[in-house]
């Protein structure tokens, strides 16, 4: 199940400076950590050919999404591994499919039902993780099928057990303790990375926006943080199991604690205290409405030698009627008195961001702010994301732009793109253009619709 340390998970967070130093090149003589199989008795007798006892089966698993979902994939594989199933990398060979889903964009949830469909083909036994099904159990082509909810993973085992038996199990409540809303499963369980070097730890599960694109809440939910203690402990032992850089991911980082009475540097303080000489840590997306509470505190941060002055703050438009009815809580002079600062304050800080073209309502108008905010901070990362419309969403109740017109702004901004490719001063560039020419290569093939509506 370990792959290789150069492999790459599908988020934009796995960006970092094209001039830091990279996990194989500080520990590349580390070995691979994976849990300890459970021993059987060699001298048990065997049971019938025609039998099916759980925990003896092959299990691929395929994850989709954000490195939340990554780690969340990594726990699960972690904790059957353990029990003494094999992790396989082949589908072919797997008898049970493990499938952990994405609802931020409808192509990943297609891709997800097709690999449903596929099992089904190839009568492989199924379960269902991830947001979506946790979002939207009902949906015909998951029913009769296995479900193991987000905040579930640690009873994996157990789902995947009966479904071996030919049982349809479904765990998709929410973890409480005395009414409250909990982060999760525990950070303590035994994990099988697919970077043995690279720890990714989940700080928060949830959010505190409402955006009206946004159908991973429907599936996260709330904020719920886990507490310092929780966090620092799997920290301390990530690095004594030979990682050597810690991961921080959530769907808001810069919300953590705010449930728990803490925040972000008070987090971040305390695992700078632990990390060994030699490893790093780097964090995740925050959004521009927290990180702007603890700017000078953050600076401090980001400036220490042993984390990556890197942050992921997506700005998704620049058009302040656009940010509103996405209801992003901020409007662009917030977003860029952050960037601004921390520019200022943290010497070659790396900033990503994304931008969603063809939001409903957006108008030419809108567009060309986004064009000239692009062009302003020539952002070493940037993704882009056409606008799909989320079922259950307020945004897919919308007046749609037609998608033609998202492909043709997506083109607009690879333009400005291939105008910054030569400047190797921007750190990143040069690891997100072998992306970016591909994509647009693909969106110059489509025709020029230059009316909106």
């Amino acid at each position: 199940m370990p792959a290789a340390c150069d492999s790459s998970l599908d988020d934009i967070e796995d960006m970092v400076s094209a001039n830091d130093p990279k996990p194989n090149d500080r520990l590349s003589a580390r070995q691979n950590i994976v849990p300890r199989a459970r021993k059987r008795n060699q001298n048990e007798e065997q049971p019938p050919s025609d039998s099916t006892i759980p925990g003896t089966q092959k299990i691929w698993i395929r994850t989709w999404g954000c490195s939340h979902n990554n780690s969340d994939g990594e726990y699960m594989a972690g904790q059957l591994a353990a029990y003494g199933y094999s992790i396989t990398e082949s589908p072919e060979q797997a008898d049970l499919w493990l499938l952990n889903s994405c609802t931020v964009k409808s192509p990943a949830e297609d891709h997800f039902r097709n690999s449903i469909k596929k099992a089904q083909d190839d009568d492989k036994k199924i379960v269902l993780a991830g947001c979506v099904p946790q979002a939207q159990p009902r949906q015909e082509y998951m029913k009769g099928l296995s479900i193991i909810g987000v905040q579930q993973i640690d009873r994996v085992v157990e789902v995947v057990e009966e479904t071996i038996k030919g049982h349809s199990v479904r765990l998709l409540g929410q973890k409480k303790d005395n009414g409250k809303r909990l982060g999760g499963a525990r950070l303590d369980l035994p994990k099988i990375r697919k970077n043995p070097l690279i720890e990714i730890i989940s700080i928060n599960t949830g959010c505190l926006n409402a955006c009206t694109y946004c159908k991973t809440k429907h599936a996260r939910g709330e904020l719920a943080s886990y507490s310092i203690e929780e966090l620092v402990d799997r920290a301390v032992q990530s690095f004594q199991e030979g990682v050597c850089e810690i991961w921080l991911t959530s769907e808001d980082t810069g919300a953590y604690g705010k449930d728990i009475g803490t925040d972000l540097p008070t987090l971040l303080w305390k695992l700078v205290e632990v990390i060994p000489e030699g490893a790093m840590l780097r964090l995740g997306m925050t959004n521009p409405p927290y990180i702007l509470e603890h700017l000078e505190e953050m600076a401090k941060i980001l400036n220490h030698p042993r984390v990556y002055a890197f942050l992921h703050i997506p700005v998704q438009s620049a058009s302040d009627s656009v940010l509103m009815d996405m209801k992003r809580e901020y409007c662009i002079a917030d977003f860029k008195r952050v960037v601004d600062f921390l520019k200022e304050r943290v010497p070659g800080i790396t900033i990503a961001t994304d931008i969603i073209c063809g939001f409903p309502g957006e108008t030419d108008e809108d567009f060309k702010e986004t064009l000239k905010l692009v062009k302003e901070y020539r952002f070493p990362s940037l993704f882009i994301n056409q606008f799909y419309p989320r079922p259950g969403t307020p945004a897919a109740k919308m007046v749609q732009v037609p998608a033609l017109v998202a492909s043709e702004e997506a083109k607009e901004l690879f333009k400005i793109l291939s105008v910054h490719k030569g400047d190797l001063n921007q750190p990143a560039l040069s690891m997100n253009f072998q992306w970016s020419t591909l994509i647009s290569e693909t969106v110059s093939k489509l025709p020029t619709y230059p009316n909106r509506v």
